[in-house]
Formats: C-alpha cells, sequence, structure tokens
C-alpha cells in the first residue's frame, strides 16, 4: 500500500474486478468499521456491511462493475455513504464519503418546510375560528363553529365541543365534526364513566393537555386506546375554554400524525380556547343587557378564605363595592366604600392579602373613605363577574359578605351557585326574577333633562356644538366661556356638575350618590 493511497483523507479500497478487497486504507476501515488486517483478501460482500440494496456486493457479481456512483444508508453503522466506483485495467478501486451530516441537514429542513406549511395552514385556519368566534352569537354557535372548522380539515381528523353538566362533573357533548369513527364512541362511553379522559383534566386544571401517542399513555382508558389503534389516531389535544377564573368546556381535537401538536400548534390553540372563553362570556353579557328581564340571585360568603372576608375581618370594619369593572380575564377594578376605620389601616390589611392590591386612595376622611383596588378572579366577585353575571351590589363584612347579582332568567343559575359554592362557603340566600322596564331614548333625554339646572344644560349643549369635546378640540374653555359670558373657571364647574349627572344616569347609581 503506497503512502498517498494510506493517508487519503477519503475512505479507499482496492477490489478485484470479481470483488476481493486487496488494499483498504484508515479512513475506510474507520467509515466501515472493519479491521485492516481482516478486510485484506476478504470478499467484498464481507467488508462491506448490509445497506438498504446492498449495491456495492452487487455491483460485483458476474461482470466486471462499471464506473458508477451511488448513495446508501448503512443502519449497521447508522450512517449515509456515498461511493465511486472506479475500474482500471486490473483492480477498481472503491471511493468513500460519509454523507450523513449533509443527510441530516437536508432531512430537518424537509421537516422544517413542512412545518411551515403546517403552521401556514393552521394559522390561516385559527383566523378563520377566530373571526367566527367573534361573531357567534349563541354558544351553540360557538361550540359548532369550533367543531366544524377544526373536525373539517385535512390536518385533524375529528373535533368535538364538551360542557360541564351542572352540578356535577359530567361533561355534556354540545357539538363535534369530522370522521369520529370508534374512539369518539369510546369518549362518549368514558364521559359517561367518568374516565379519565385528558378533556376532563383540561377542564379540572383550565390547562391544554397533550397525549402523542395516545398509544403509550396509560392514563387514557385502555377503550379509548384500542380505539385511536383502530381508526388510525395517535395525537390529541383537549383545549380548556377559559375566561379568567372560570372554564366553560373543552374542545378536543384528534389527528392520526404521531406528533401532531408542536409547541406552537399547543399556544394558537390556547388563544382559540382564550377566546371561545371570552366569546361564551361575552354571550351571556349581551343576554343580560337585551333581556326584558332578570334573574337576581343574592350569595353569602361565611369563609375567611374570601379575601374580601379575610380584610374585613381583619379591620373590622364593614367594605361596601361600589362598583367592579372586568379590567382583563385575571383582574377586576373595584371601587370600596369603608367606614368606622381609616384608608391607611385597609391598605395595611390589603398588603398581606396576595388577591387584592390597593391601588389608590380616592377620597379619606377621618374615619371612612374610598379606595381603588385590584381584585383577582380567584376572589368571590372575580369568581361571579367570570360567570357573566352582572355585580349589582356587595358588602363584606366581618365574618361575611353578601354579593347581589343579575343574570338572563334563560342563565343556568344552578351552575352560577356551583361554581361559587365549589370554591368558598357560601350559599344562595334568595333567588327572584324581576320584569326590567325598558326605557325609550326620549325617557332617558327627559329623566336627565329633569336632572339639569338650566345653566348646566346650557353650558353643557354649548361646549357640545362648539366642538370642545372633540379631540383635538375645536374650542378652548375660554373661548366657550366667552361665548356664554361667563369665566372659564365657572364653565368647568357647570361642565362637571352637567356630566356627572349625566354619567349617574347611565349607571343608574342610587339616589343619595346623585344628589352629591
Amino acid at each position: 500500500m503506497n503512502e498517498r493511497f494510506a493517508r487519503a483523507p477519503v475512505g479507499m479500497l482496492e477490489v478485484t474486478p470479481d470483488g476481493t478487497v486487496t488494499a483498504i486504507n484508515d479512513a475506510a476501515t474507520e467509515l466501515l468499521d472493519v479491521d485492516a488486517i481482516a478486510a485484506e483478501d476478504a470478499p467484498i460482500d464481507v467488508v462491506f456491511p448490509d445497506s438498504v440494496d446492498n449495491a456495492v456486493p452487487g455491483a460485483f457479481d458476474g461482470t466486471a462493475p462499471s464506473e458508477s456512483s451511488l448513495e446508501e444508508y448503512y443502519p449497521g453503522l447508522d450512517k449515509w455513504l456515498s461511493v465511486s466506483l472506479v475500474p482500471t485495467d486490473r483492480t477498481v478501486t472503491v471511493y468513500l464519503r460519509d454523507r450523513s451530516s449533509y443527510r441530516e441537514c437536508e432531512q430537518h429542513n424537509d421537516q422544517l418546510r413542512a412545518e411551515l406549511d403546517r403552521l401556514a395552514v393552521l394559522n390561516e385556519l385559527i383566523s378563520a375560528v377566530l373571526e367566527d368566534l367573534l361573531t357567534a352569537s349563541t354558544r351553540e354557535e360557538i361550540a359548532e363553529t369550533v367543531c366544524e372548522r377544526l373536525g373539517e380539515t385535512d390536518i385533524y381528523e375529528f373535533a368535538w365541543f364538551g360542557e360541564r353538566k351542572v352540578g356535577s362533573d359530567e361533561i355534556l357533548v354540545r357539538a363535534s365534526a369530522g370522521t369520529t369513527g370508534r374512539t369518539f364512541e369510546q369518549i362518549q362511553h368514558g364521559l359517561e364513566e367518568a374516565a379519565a379522559l385528558p378533556e376532563q383534566r383540561a377542564i379540572e386544571t383550565g390547562t391544554p393537555q397533550v397525549s402523542q401517542p395516545i398509544a403509550d399513555d396509560r392514563s387514557i382508558p385502555e377503550s379509548v386506546r384500542r380505539a385511536v389503534f383502530a381508526d388510525g389516531i395517535q395525537s390529541l389535544l383537549a383545549i380548556p375554554l377559559k375566561y379568567g377564573s372560570s372554564v366553560y368546556g373543552v374542545v378536543g381535537v384528534y389527528a392520526t400524525d404521531r406528533n401532531a401538536f408542536s409547541e406552537r400548534e399547543k399556544s394558537s390553540f390556547a388563544t382559540v380556547g382564550s377566546i371561545a372563553g371570552f366569546a361564551v362570556n361575552a354571550t351571556r353579557n349581551r343576554t343580560l343587557l337585551r333581556s326584558d328581564a332578570i334573574v337576581k340571585l343574592t350569595v353569602q360568603v361565611s369563609d375567611t378564605a374570601e379575601p374580601l372576608v379575610a380584610v374585613a375581618t381583619e379591620i373590622d370594619a364593614e367594605l361596601t363595592v361600589e362598583g367592579v369593572i372586568q379590567q382583563d380575564t385575571e383582574q377586576l377594578l373595584g371601587y370600596l366604600i369603608i367606614e368606622d376605620t381609616t384608608p391607611e389601616r385597609l391598605a395595611n390589611a390589603v398588603s398581606d392579602v396576595d388577591a387584592i392590591d390597593l391601588s389608590r386612595i380616592v377620597e379619606e376622611n377621618d374615619a371612612s373613605g374610598t379606595v381603588e383596588i385590584e381584585l383577582d378572579v380567584t376572589t368571590a366577585l372575580g369568581t361571579l363577574s367570570a360567570q357573566g353575571t352582572g355585580i349589582r351590589s356587595a358588602t363584606f363584612e366581618p365574618g361575611r359578605g353578601r354579593i347581589e347579582v343579575e343574570l338572563p332568567p334563560d342563565e343556568e343559575t344552578r351552575r352560577i351557585a356551583d361554581t361559587v359554592t365549589r370554591r368558598f362557603d357560601a350559599e344562595v340566600l334568595a333567588k327572584r326574577k324581576e320584569k326590567r322596564e325598558i326605557e325609550t331614548a326620549q325617557g332617558f333625554r327627559d329623566r336627565l333633562q329633569d336632572r339639569l339646572t338650566e345653566r348646566q344644560e346650557t353650558a353643557l349643549r354649548t361646549a357640545y356644538l362648539a366642538d370642545y369635546f372633540e379631540s383635538p378640540r375645536s374650542s378652548t374653555a375660554e373661548e366657550v366661556a366667552t361665548a356664554l359670558d361667563i369665566t372659564a373657571p365657572t364653565l368647568l364647574h357647570h361642565l362637571r356638575a352637567s356630566q356627572r349627572k349625566l354619567l349617574e344616569e347611565f349607571f343608574q347609581t342610587t339616589e343619595s350618590s346623585s344628589q352629591k
């Protein structure tokens, strides 16, 4: 063996035309994982390990091999090798190069391209789902929209929508779409028997549940695993429909791909769950606003685990909630009136409570005041608000709190009560149905006009016509005041008084507060 042959950077073998190895260099012995001494004078089919097609040993069968190149995978070596056969007068030189890294990069790029293509389809699908959800007007329409969009695509086999039955842990199927087969039948059986399904865990925990491959997930009932095997289904994703602290239902999505749900897909579906939860909550709020009748529930919470009850108990004072505003899915903005204590004392008590943050003191007197707080949705007020109810009033005192909420007459009052009693020591004290008086726009204007003084109405109308309320303003306060032949401070006094009365009428404040 000459020096150049021995030290060549690529693998090289000298082989006779009938297939006997006469020489092999170090690079070839390393690539083929063979001993150099044992390889010399050995048949080519012994030196070369088995490949997919065994093309190299086959080239020496029969007639002398011709010049050729090929690329094969060798399972025993876990390598891709590029092989070139170059015949001479008496020998055939075999050149070897490791192509594994190139192949891995190529496969990785193919996977990335496939994933990008799938994500493009998914993004389009998710966008369509979100658009449809924002226009859905009923819970039934929401359920059908989600299932039809997800279940009738090429990338998923089927989807189903479920809600928790009022007063129990049972999940009721509201809609399904796609090729459900045996799998969905077994899911329904599992729901009836309260089996441990990923969809149930999604509702209980409020977090998405993924199983891929399903056959390897021993937490799933065996009957379901057998069914998915028969239907060729391998992956599932259970998405909770969540708004704030409330989980309204779950969507189960099933696919035939072994690893159908990447982290990006999970994130996209989490958005679907949030928007669907928001849509369900919005339909309830719409129903409440449009209904000509309402149901009023009075709930009493006797539980110091409720943060506002705990604070009222600690400071031995009464806290009256003047109003709450849903800031986002996690927090409420609330305004508290406190009696027989100072805002500073309330602030000290609140500082030790994780679910409440004191934003600022709005008004402070000797032994009373008004404060602005941020409430977590895990509080009783947050829990009830997230159920689509309207908070009418709330008072908290040492040892207990009383909350009155409004909801549409067709709403499931048992579900509302069940939600709050699951979390707190609470009970429904009263439930009554009331007819809501529908007021015309003219009636509203007439009542407001009765409350405004002549000067307040004149100031408000003049400022409006002069585009004082536009942004940017077309008229300044001084210019409007000049038109009315009054000073700017007097104008602003009239405007504040008239705007306050307008807002009080709109938000239906109490008679006592309207006389401030």
